[in-house]
């Protein structure tokens, strides 16, 4: 007896990760450019304020351009959605922790961008980054 070829209705998954990774990838480049363009002096001072030496300061570089990019791409994507997971929250620490419990002017929390941000990475280091991605589904980071 031979059974019939049935296909289900399509899976979108691939187009989901990839509207996941480019919602998150540009959203966060935009904070990555300010920073290539206006300098990274006040996140030096913050850093140095933390008693880290100021060189950590360029970190800022790594989590909000180069980690972006890969994630934009398909490249390395989980290994850069973490990257952008701790980027996060040192920034929370830095800059961010008298905010933690508080609620902004609308009545939305505080820091609901930084948090939307570790949630979409971490969406995407657990889901990696689908067929639509330089390193492809069968990619070792992906």
């Amino acid at each position: 007896m031979q059974t019939a070829n049935v296909v289900g209705p399509r899976s979108m998954d691939d187009e989901g990760k990839l509207l996941l990774r480019a919602a998150l990838a540009l959203i966060l480049l935009f904070h990555g450019f300010s920073k290539l363009a206006g300098g990274i002096g006040p996140i030096v001072g913050m850093v140095q304020g933390a008693g880290l030496p100021a060189v950590f300061a360029y970190g800022v570089y790594i989590g909000e351009v180069v980690a972006p990019l890969l994630i934009l791409v398909g490249l390395f994507t989980r290994a850069a959605a973490l990257v952008v997971v701790i980027n996060m929250i040192v920034a929370i620490l830095l800059a961010h922790t008298a905010q933690f419990f508080t609620l902004n002017e609308t009545g939305g929390w505080a820091l609901e961008l930084q948090g939307m941000f570790i949630a979409a990475a971490l969406a995407v280091a657990l889901l990696g980054a689908g067929r639509y991605s330089l390193g492809g589904t069968a990619g070792r980071f992906n």
